[in-house]
C-alpha cells in the first residue's frame, strides 16, 4: 500500500474529535500514517485520548526555530534552487510560514519515502500541502468541513488553488458535496462525499428516566450554532408552565453574553452553561437527556454548520434531535422520522418543537429509535474510514 502521512494544524482536538476518531480507527485497522501538527494544543479539557497516537504526533517547531532550520537546510544546499527561489520571491508576505512548514514536513516526507499528504480543512494545513506538492511533488488531498468551504477567508492561497492542486477532495455531506461540485464543475470527479464515523457502541443509550425533562445542547458558543435562540425558546417554554432543565455544553466568545441572557431572562433554575466537558463527559449527559436540539443558522459571513458531530453523537445515544435544515443537517435530521427541523432563527417555532418532544416520551423514544438506526447506516466509524482509505489509495493511483 502506498504509504501517506496526516498534516493537521492542531491535532488532538477537543473541537475536532471527528479528526482524532479517523486516526484512531485507521489505527485499529492497522493503519498507521504518520503526523505532523503545525500547533500544539493549548488549554483543552482532558480527553481520553490513546497515548501512543498522541505521543507519536511530530508537532513543528515555533517560528523562529522553524526559520533558522530553513536558513541552515538552504546553506548546507539540502534545498533546490526552486524552493529557495520561492522562498526569497515570498519574502514575509501573509502566509509566508506555510513554504516554511512545507520545506519541515516536505524534508521529512521524502526522507520516509511517503509519497502524499492528507489535511483536514481547507485552511492552514491544507495551504502548507500545497507547497509541499510544490517543492517537493508529494500530492496531496483535504477533507472540507464547513466554514473553510462555505465562507473560505481571503488567502492568496485559497479554497480555487486547493481544489486545483489537490489530487482528491473529500467533504462530508451531499450537500457540501453538491455545493463544491457546482462551484468548480471542471474538477467534479475528484470531490466526494464520505461521512464522518463515531464508534456507536461507545455510546450508552438514552433510557428517558429523568424526573424532568432534560435539553441538551453542545457546540462552540458562537454566532452560528445559535445558543440565544435556545436560552429565548426555553423562556417560552417557563411561560408556559414547562417543567424542563436545559444543559449547553461548550465555550466560545459569546459566554459572557449568554450568562447575561439567563439572567435577563430569569432562567438561572433553568439553563446551565457547562462550559467545555471531555468527551466520556458528553456522552453520559447525552445518556440522560431527553432532547437533543443545535438551532444552527448561516451566519453574517456565510459560515455555516456542515456536519455537526454532535448532532451524530445524539443519534448514535438515541436521542431525538431538534435542529435546523442547514447545510447537511438534513441529511440527519429527517423531519418527524428522527427528529424536527425548525426555521432558523425562529425561538417560537423552537420553542414548540420543543415542547411537543418532551410532552410525548412515546415520541421521543420513536424519534430517538429512528436516528439510531440512521446513525448505524452512515456513521460507522469503520466503513467510512475504510472508504476514504480507499478514496485516497486509488486516487494515488491513478
Amino acid at each position: 500500500m502506498t504509504q501517506f502521512a496526516y498534516l493537521f494544524e492542531r491535532f488532538p482536538s477537543f473541537g475536532q474529535t471527528f479528526c482524532y476518531r479517523e486516526v484512531a480507527e485507521l489505527a485499529r485497522q492497522g493503519v498507521t500514517p504518520p503526523i505532523f501538527s503545525i500547533r500544539k494544543p493549548k488549554d483543552e479539557p482532558p480527553q481520553d485520548w490513546d497515548k501512543r497516537i498522541v505521543e507519536g504526533v511530530d508537532y513543528l517547531p515555533e517560528e523562529e526555530e522553524l526559520l533558522d532550520e530553513v536558513r541552515r537546510a538552504s546553506q548546507k544546499e539540502r534545498l533546490t534552487g526552486e524552493v529557495i527561489a520561492a522562498l526569497s520571491e515570498w519574502g514575509r508576505r501573509p502566509d509566508f510560514l506555510r513554504l516554511y512548514q512545507a520545506v519541515h514536513v516536505g524534508v521529512r516526507l521524502r526522507q520516509m519515502r511517503i509519497e502524499h499528504v492528507h489535511a483536514h480543512f481547507a485552511g492552514m494545513a491544507a495551504r502548507t500541502a500545497f507547497w509541499i506538492q510544490k517543492f517537493f511533488g508529494i500530492s496531496f488531498s483535504f477533507t472540507g468541513h464547513a466554514n473553510d468551504i462555505f465562507a473560505p477567508r481571503n488567502f492568496e492561497i485559497g479554497l480555487r488553488s486547493l481544489v486545483d492542486a489537490a489530487r482528491v477532495i473529500v467533504t462530508e455531506t451531499d450537500f457540501a458535496e453538491k455545493f463544491l461540485r457546482e462551484r468548480f464543475p471542471e474538477h467534479a470527479d475528484r470531490i466526494h462525499r464520505i461521512y464522518n464515523g463515531l464508534t456507536i457502541a461507545g455510546f450508552r443509550r438514552a433510557n428517558f428516566s429523568s424526573a424532568s425533562p432534560l435539553i441538551v445542547a453542545v457546540g462552540r458558543l458562537i454566532d452560528k450554532k445559535r445558543f440565544a435562540d435556545l436560552i429565548r425558546a426555553c423562556r417560552l417554554l417557563m411561560e408556559r408552565g414547562r417543567s424542563f432543565r436545559c444543559e449547553i455544553i461548550g465555550e466560545g466568545p459569546l459566554e459572557k453574553e449568554l450568562h447575561q441572557q439567563i439572567h435577563d431572562l430569569d432562567l438561572q433554575n433553568y439553563v446551565k452553561l457547562l462550559g467545555p466537558k471531555p468527551q466520556h463527559e458528553i456522552a453520559e449527559h447525552l445518556a440522560m437527556g431527553t432532547v437533543f436540539v443545535l438551532p444552527s443558522l448561516i451566519d453574517a459571513s456565510g459560515g455555516m454548520d456542515n456536519l455537526p458531530t454532535v448532532i451524530m453523537e445524539a443519534m448514535a445515544t438515541g436521542l431525538p434531535v431538534i435542529s435546523t435544515p442547514i447545510g447537511g443537517i438534513p441529511e440527519m435530521v429527517v423531519q418527524n422520522e428522527t427528529g424536527v427541523l425548525v426555521p432558523a432563527g425562529d425561538s417560537s417555532a423552537l420553542a414548540s418543537a420543543i415542547e411537543r418532544v418532551i410532552a410525548d416520551f412515546s415520541l421521543a423514544r420513536r424519534l430517538g429509535e429512528n436516528g439510531y438506526k440512521r446513525a448505524n447506516e452512515l456513521f460507522s466509524i469503520e466503513k467510512n474510514v475504510r472508504e476514504l482509505l480507499a478514496t485516497i489509495i486509488n486516487r494515488e493511483r491513478n
